[in-house]
């Protein structure tokens, strides 16, 4: 029984959003489903998909939260 966890931040995919819609989660799960048929041969009633969205806020690279890390990027461009 595989268990997949997609994080993904919570800002959207479009401009204006804030979040990742229903339909967008749904081909989340579908595609990582399908992966773990077409590799591993694990049939979709076995495979369990978690869709965790992280606030913007929790989350960083560089060793700076992710707001402030893309403030510095835009400044230097």
């Amino acid at each position: 029984m595989p268990i997949v966890t997609i994080r993904v931040t919570r800002e959207g995919s479009g401009a204006g959003r804030d979040r990742v819609t229903a339909e967008e989660k749904a081909a989340l799960i579908a595609g990582a489903s399908n992966l773990l048929l077409d590799v591993l041969h694990k049939p979709l009633e076995s495979t369990f998909v978690i869709v965790e969205e992280v606030e913007l806020e929790n989350w960083g690279w560089g060793g700076l939260p992710a707001p402030e890390y893309r403030r510095r990027a835009a400044a230097k461009k």
